[in-house]
């Protein structure tokens, strides 16, 4: 299973990420939190966002809201080979 071993946060709502499997890149959450819900509204504030962290290997903020990492993994790849 893939997981996140190693997160930062950059500028402009984005993450750079590097994977259990040594994939590495950068994930934009500017289409996450332009989604409506309480749960992401929060992210919408920088310091907010910065203050992720990996709890079992997934980016997660204090609110509980939490990505997958398998996803978010897919969704690199599939980037990295289109570009």
């Amino acid at each position: 299973m893939i997981k996140i071993k190693h997160i930062e946060v950059l500028e402009g709502f984005r993450l750079q990420l590097t994977f259990s499997d040594e994939t590495s890149g950068i994930w934009d959450a500017t289409s996450l939190i332009t989604r409506d819900g309480s749960m992401v509204q929060p992210l919408r504030d920088p310091d907010y966002f910065a203050r992720v962290f990996l709890e079992a290997g997934a980016p997660t903020w204090p609110n509980g809201f939490d990505l997958a990492p398998w996803v978010l993994h897919k969704q690199l790849i599939a980037e990295q080979l289109s570009a």
